[in-house]
């Protein structure tokens, strides 16, 4: 005979097993107000500034433990992940995600491989196989492919290729395989803190007056001559335009624009602006309007004037230096004779 029992009502009660107990201990450490970490605004902190209890969070990259204060070991932004805090230095080596489109030198060939700058810890690393082979065919490398590598990438050819994966010891492993991707020719290659480059929807901005921007999550920004579109297409794949490392011919107009371009991305980086699609095109129309020429731009005072300029983007992006810290300017970049220290959010310059 089959018998059935009936459990009590507390056991079938929804609320008591939503409930969740803790000892009286925990509950103490776990009732922490996180009003300082729920702003939207980021909030940045110096080396030896207070950011929190080690009793409420633990302590991240960036910060150590003193009297059980949480306290910032470097320059940045705080970020809190549940309870975990941690420091984002802004003066810093690039840290790869995969995905990442980066700008990088080849180093050294290798056997199947080739060693690339990417401005990380470690050089990257791209594989043979990981490249496109002239003409777009699609088989196996083979040794024959392995002896003809320097006719693919040498050292010193600068390339765009994004980030595939890693390697057990943290070197990231680089792809080609897009048309849009590989060797880089006819421009100029500009160098500006990782942390200025804003992960956008398109890292390929074409400006109107002619110039090419390949804007490089690891710092690295490659301004050139505007690309051809039949250039890009699949039917017009081009090996030895592909490969090639001799430069086109390209007429003074475009010479200028690509100096004034790139002259308006080292202002914007000594004064450190993020770097934006529609500010950079906005900087542009700014200096044609004051018929300046590309030297001029790198004069403190032009420079000065172009970040002020264009203060009302700066104010959307999000600007280092604030008032609650001034401190902030002998860390961001290093003081120069003829520069201002200059923020467009402050009432005045700072001068040394």
């Amino acid at each position: 005979m089959l018998s059935f029992l009936s459990f009590s009502s507390q056991s079938t009660d929804s609320t008591y097993h939503r409930s969740t107990r803790h000892h009286p201990d925990v509950e103490d450490l776990m009732d922490v107000d996180d009003d300082e970490f729920s702003g939207s605004e980021p909030r940045l902190t110096c080396p030896g500034e207070t950011i929190t209890s080690s009793q409420a969070y633990m302590r991240g990259h960036g910060t150590y433990v003193d009297k059980e204060d949480v306290i910032a070991s470097v320059v940045g932004t705080v970020e809190r992940v549940n309870k975990l805090v941690t420091v984002r230095a802004i003066r810093t080596r690039y840290n790869p995600e995969v995905g990442d489109l980066v700008v990088g030198r080849i180093t050294e060939v290798q056997p199947r491989r080739w060693k690339v700058d990417a401005n990380s810890r470690q050089d990257a690393i791209l594989m043979l196989s990981s490249v496109n082979l002239p003409g777009g065919v699609q088989r196996r490398k083979l040794e024959s492919d392995e002896l003809q590598m320097r006719n693919f990438f040498e050292e010193g050819d600068l390339l765009v290729a994004e980030v595939q994966a890693f390697f057990s010891d943290g070197a990231m492993s680089l792809h080609t395989r897009s048309l849009k991707y590989g060797k880089l020719r006819n421009g100029q290659l500009v160098t500006v803190p990782p942390i200025l480059v804003r992960r956008l929807k398109s890292h390929f901005i074409s400006l109107p007056c002619g110039v090419d921007l390949i804007l490089g999550l690891n710092g690295y920004i490659w301004v050139s001559k505007q690309a051809k579109d039949n250039d890009q297409g699949e039917e017009g794949f081009d090996a030895e335009a592909v490969y090639s490392n001799q430069n086109d011919d390209i007429d003074n107009a475009t010479r200028a624009a690509i100096s004034r371009v790139s002259n308006i991305i080292r202002v914007f980086a000594d004064h450190f602006v993020p770097l934006t699609d529609t500010l950079l095109l906005e900087a542009y129309e700014w200096v044609i309007e004051q018929e300046g020429d590309a030297k001029r731009l790198l004069l403190g005072d032009t420079g000065d004037a172009l970040v002020a300029a264009m203060s009302i983007n700066v104010e959307r992006c999000v600007c280092v230096v604030t008032y609650h810290h001034p401190r902030l300017l002998h860390y961001l970049r290093p003081h120069r004779s003829h520069h201002a220290l200059h923020c467009p959010l402050l009432p005045r310059p700072l001068r040394r």
